[in-house]
């Protein structure tokens, strides 16, 4: 089998990323999103933020891919300085469900505190995740995050409002020792 490579996504990945966010959202986010927006046309209209993201790159924002045999698997998007406190936001991470514990997570924010490190290497990164989403509560857990705020947000795409747990690594750089051997 062809081993996964990491890297930075191209404005071609759009429509595959935007797939793959809009399936997480509709496994994970029942409850929080409206299961009229999810049952929708929620592909497309991730393809579209997808496309505007990554036709327009910048210094504030990177987005990481993890491709095998030109399939998109899964992506990490990072935006940097968004908060004074915690630093650099990881505003997505979303893996193919068929992926899921096989440590494509784990090298996806890898890679994220390696890009981060390299751009702000004193910042600290955090993200938001849904208090219902207690696997990925534990997969941040396992990859040294610290629960350190609860709060309820949103609104979120089609309505709706949910409680949400801040996620924060004041040292991104302990993400690095969280690959796998290859």
């Amino acid at each position: 089998m062809t081993p996964i490579q990491y890297r930075a996504a191209q404005p071609s990945d759009a429509a595959p990323i935007g797939r793959l966010h809009a399936d997480s959202w509709r496994r994970h986010y029942r409850g929080a999103y409206s299961d009229d927006y999810l049952d929708g046309d929620v592909g497309e209209e991730r393809t579209v933020v997808w496309t505007e993201r990554l036709s327009h790159p910048g210094a504030d924002h990177y987005t990481i891919v993890a491709e095998r045999d030109g399939l998109i698997l899964g992506f990490a998007h990072t935006r940097l300085d968004e908060d004074l406190t915690w630093g650099a936001l990881l505003d997505n991470l979303h893996v193919s469900f068929e992926l899921k514990r096989q440590g494509v997570g784990r090298v996806l924010m890898a890679e994220t505190a390696l890009v981060l490190g390299q751009r702000r290497p004193t910042g600290g990164l955090y993200l938001w995740v849904l208090k219902q989403n207690t696997a990925a509560q534990a997969f941040y857990s396992a990859q040294g995050g610290e629960c350190v705020e609860e709060t309820i947000r949103g609104p979120f795409p089609g309505g709706g409002t949910a409680p949400s747990l801040r996620y924060a690594w004041s040292d991104p750089s302990r993400l690095l020792g969280k690959q796998p051997a290859t």
